[in-house]
């Protein structure tokens, strides 16, 4: 049985996923399966797989364009290991990525989830990292809670997290009715119940190819965490209500942005303003007019490679 099995959806990813699997291939852990889910794509993504020869490589083909939920599930469900490494088909692992998951494994029996650090990749190769607030020296393993840790941008991304089997096991897979954000509704049910062992230092690329990746007013049509579900999870636990508003404060935020008065209404229905702080408070209460224009001067600086936000 291999040590690690390797997750990775594919759909119409004939650009990319040569590179992704040639950063899989190049780990200097070499234990380990490679369980790719075609989710029926129309391009050469296929072509250029069976370009790569190497026979720890899988290959399941879904009947119908299923979703990436789904996708994950389906290589889940087939996984042959208890340790299951997801990753994205135009993402990048750096040769150590799971040398460092395997450290943390050994190093916190007592954890179920292990991430690494990652960094987004911008057009051009401008590399932006991932703020730390936890205030960790660089390459130090520690112990995460979550909720706390992630009040901004996640520390993780599905393409730096490893996640034993048994959690899916307890909490359910991902919810393939979600269409977006689906990656944080298992992450509040999966850190509720398992403790998140972290190393931090940057061993995962989330590549951005274009800057339409990065756009907040995304969620038009899409279906999103049911946040509310999760309140009893929050009772006698202030750290995962905090969380839940900030994403609350996210969404609604984007709705403002498309025009969506219905779903900005349902986002702040259950929103506590004290668990924001000043600036988001005032983002959710400013004129359209002056959201849209922060927006605008954020991409130009981002493009610029200086990160603004408002979760500080």
């Amino acid at each position: 049985m291999p040590y690690f099995s390797i997750v990775i959806p594919l759909y119409n990813k004939q650009d990319h996923i040569i590179a992704t699997l040639k950063s899989v291939i190049a780990q200097t852990f070499t234990d380990f399966e490679i369980i790719i889910i075609n989710d029926v794509s129309t391009d050469d993504s296929l072509k250029a797989i069976r370009s790569i020869n190497d026979n720890r490589i899988r290959l399941i083909t879904h009947d119908f364009n299923k979703g990436l939920s789904a996708s994950r599930n389906t290589g889940i469900k087939n996984a042959k290991s208890n340790y299951i490494a997801l990753l994205d088909a135009d993402d990048l692992w750096k040769p150590q990525f799971l040398e460092k998951i395997h450290a943390l494994i050994n190093y916190y029996p007592q954890a179920s989830l292990f991430a690494t650090k990652y960094e987004e990749v911008h057009p051009g190769n401008s590399i932006i990292p991932i703020n730390d607030p936890l205030h960790t020296t660089d390459g130090s393993m520690t112990l995460m809670n979550f909720f706390t840790a992630n009040l901004g941008k996640l520390l993780i991304s599905c393409s730096s997290i490893c996640i034993n089997k048994n959690v899916f096991e307890k909490v359910g897979h991902f919810d393939e009715t979600i269409t977006f954000a689906e990656d944080i509704d298992f992450y509040i049910r999966a850190n509720h119940h398992y403790q998140l062992a972290y190393y931090n230092q940057s061993h995962a690329c989330y590549m951005i190819y274009s800057q339409q990746q990065m756009s907040l007013a995304g969620i038009k049509d899409k279906v999103i965490p049911d946040f509310d579900k999760y309140e009893t999870l929050a009772i006698n636990r202030p750290d995962i209500k905090r969380f839940l508003d900030f994403y609350r404060y996210f969404m609604a935020k984007a709705y403002r942005l498309e025009g969506n008065k219905t779903g900005f209404r349902k986002m702040i229905q259950n929103l506590n303003y004290q668990n924001l702080n000043y600036k988001q408070r005032f983002l959710l209460i400013a004129p359209l007019f002056l959201i849209k224009l922060i927006t605008r001067f954020k991409k130009k600086l981002l493009q610029k490679g200086v990160v603004v936000n408002s979760y500080s």
